[in-house]
């Protein structure tokens, strides 16, 4: 099963594809960043966003989507941005008829570490480990996004019963 993992942002996207022959078989296929400028117009980087994510959805053709729901921001105008980033993300899964799963925070951190309130380094130490990786992966978005891949691995029972 081919899985992506979506860590949304306005100014990065981090992406996570992974193959899980089973929750304990994962292997990477490949992590990135979507980057857009923070000088460029709004309507120009969310349409950035959606035409790059496209080409790797037609190029990976993933089976499940694991995208970072929003839970709480203490900074308005980034939960907007993030929540118009999110709703494109969204769109163009859609489009690809990939299945959803939406996890928040506290239950990524729980599948991930076992521990819902888990730090970042946590999380990252985590990744590394589970996909035997020699270093973990950078920027830290890459990362968060193979958290959310794996997530989907592990949830991979329960996942046709969510979209």
């Amino acid at each position: 099963m081919r899985i992506i993992g979506i860590d949304p942002g306005l100014a990065i996207v981090g992406i996570g594809l992974i193959e899980a022959n089973s929750a304990h078989d994962l292997q990477v296929i490949d992590y990135l960043t979507i980057e857009t400028p923070a000088k460029t117009p709004l309507a120009q980087r969310l349409k950035e966003i959606g035409l790059d994510l496209n080409d790797l959805l037609s190029e990976h053709k993933p089976d499940i989507a694991v995208i970072e729901k929003l839970y709480f921001s203490v900074n308005e105008k980034t939960a907007l941005d993030v929540a118009q980033a999110r709703g494109v993300i969204l769109g163009a899964v859609a489009n690809h008829e990939v299945q959803i799963i939406e996890p928040t925070p506290p239950e990524l951190k729980s599948c991930i570490t076992g521990d819902g309130t888990a730090d970042k380094k946590q999380m990252q130490q985590m990744v590394k480990m589970i996909f035997n990786l020699p270093e973990i992966p950078k920027p830290d978005d890459a990362a968060d996004a193979l958290a959310l891949a794996a997530f989907g691995a592990f949830q991979g029972k329960q996942a046709s019963l969510i979209a």
